[in-house]
């Protein structure tokens, strides 16, 4: 028998089946709270239970008093306190088959996939949000679209080389024709239009996708809000993008770039910092990120780095701090 799961302060209450975790029995009834991963690993999920039991696996992102609700199953019915939530229609989740148009390498380890729709189709989605490409053995793979929802019959993945990875390593070998199949959207990093804070968006390697496609919105609306963009990476090869950089550059008066490069020579050959985004965040970001708003897209531990030095040591309200956490290997569904 499912159990009853109610939103406190509200009288929104669904069910979830015995073994099944609360994220997914709340995105199963259209309800959306904040998530990315959904591997308890980047702690996006996080929220109270302040009525009911639960059995919870104790992660290294998880809250002092809070629980992931991606791995969280009730003993009970419970009562819950997210940190967001709002209604969303799981019909709007649509299956395509799309062919490849342009595979690029734009980067030694980065592909750039263009993929297009069947004509007349257009996937609906918002800035920021991803896709999962399902592959032949029913497993699947996540990848954050970089492509602006009005650019929406076609799909742009920027795909990081995984070695062993039973996808990437395929990628390189995709030709124009070749066809896949994707589902979309998923996920809940986007932009919140309602604010005119402004936006440090700080990412490492592909974590750059998401936040193109939520900065090519944010010019296509006419959007006015300064915006500083940290984007690190390894050596200049890492920033395999340049040129979308230069186009928001030349129509965003209030546009500040700053690459991130670990390597020296590389670093000074772009101009940027040299070292680690975090450490950027604190030689270059503003001294106080009290007012700001931060959008960071990256691995679990350079998120977790981002976040200290933006809410421990910046006076980042948490609430503030949006992320989407790349972890390697197969798509929870």
């Amino acid at each position: 028998m499912p159990f009853d799961i109610r939103i406190a302060g509200s009288e929104v209450r669904f069910p979830c089946e015995p073994g099944q975790n609360v994220l997914d029995a709340a995105l199963k009834a259209g309800i959306e709270m904040p998530y990315s991963c959904r591997k308890g690993v980047c702690g996006n999920c996080a929220g109270a239970v302040s009525r009911g039991e639960v059995d919870c696996p104790t992660r290294e992102a998880t809250p002092p008093g809070q629980h992931l609700y991606c791995q969280c199953v009730p003993r009970s019915d419970l009562e819950i306190v997210p940190e967001a939530w709002h209604r969303f229609d799981p019909s709007a989740r649509k299956t395509f088959t799309v062919k490849v148009f342009r595979n690029t390498l734009a980067a030694p380890d980065v592909n750039v996939l263009q993929l297009r729709l069947a004509a007349g189709q257009r996937a609906k989605f918002k800035a920021g949000q991803y896709l999962q490409v399902a592959l032949p053995d029913g497993s699947r793979r996540s990848y954050s679209m970089a492509n602006p929802p009005h650019a929406s019959d076609t799909l742009e993945l920027h795909i990081r080389h995984v070695p062993g990875g039973q996808f990437t390593q395929i990628v390189p070998a995709l030709k124009s024709g070749d066809t896949l199949q994707v589902e979309l959207p998923f996920g809940s990093f986007e932009l919140r239009e309602e604010s005119t804070a402004p936006m440090l968006c700080v990412v490492g390697g592909t974590g750059f996708a998401p936040v193109k496609s939520l900065l090519d919105d944010v010019v296509k609306k006419a959007i006015r809000r300064p915006v500083t963009l940290i984007w690190g990476g390894r050596d200049r090869g890492g920033l395999y993008l340049p040129a979308a950089v230069e186009r928001w550059s030349k129509l965003w008066p209030e546009f500040t770039y700053v690459p991130a490069v670990e390597d020296a020579a590389d670093a000074q050959a772009v101009g940027g910092f040299h070292g680690r985004v975090d450490d950027a965040v604190r030689a270059r970001g503003p001294a106080s990120l009290a007012a700001w708003e931060v959008y960071c897209c990256g691995s679990p531990v350079m998120v977790a780095a981002v976040r200290k030095a933006c809410v421990d040591e910046r006076g980042l309200d948490p609430h503030h701090f949006f992320s989407d956490v790349f972890v390697p290997g197969p798509a929870a569904t």
